[in-house]
């Protein structure tokens, strides 16, 4: 005679059996908060321009020790130092 368990559910599904999350899954993902989907990189309609510029090691280290945003603090110094 069997018994049944109280709280489990028939339909659960084999862990074992879950796809492999891997690099491609994870650069598919949409991360969130709550309801709304954060996105990568730009926002669109950003006027901002990728350039390459070659700046003096200590400029980098100096912005870079403020931690996340230091290429957002170079674009202020620089607005600021253009007068904009």
């Amino acid at each position: 005679m069997s018994v049944s368990k109280q709280g489990t559910d028939s339909n659960l599904i084999d862990p074992d059996d879950a796809p492999e999350l891997d690099d491609e899954w994870f650069e598919k993902a949409e991360v969130r908060i709550g309801d709304k989907v954060i996105r990568k990189g730009r926002p669109r309609g950003s006027t901002k321009d990728a350039v390459s510029l070659r700046l003096d090691q200590a400029v980098i280290d100096h912005f870079r020790a403020g931690g996340p945003g230091w290429q957002t603090r170079i674009n202020e110094a620089l607005r600021k130092a253009a007068g904009l």
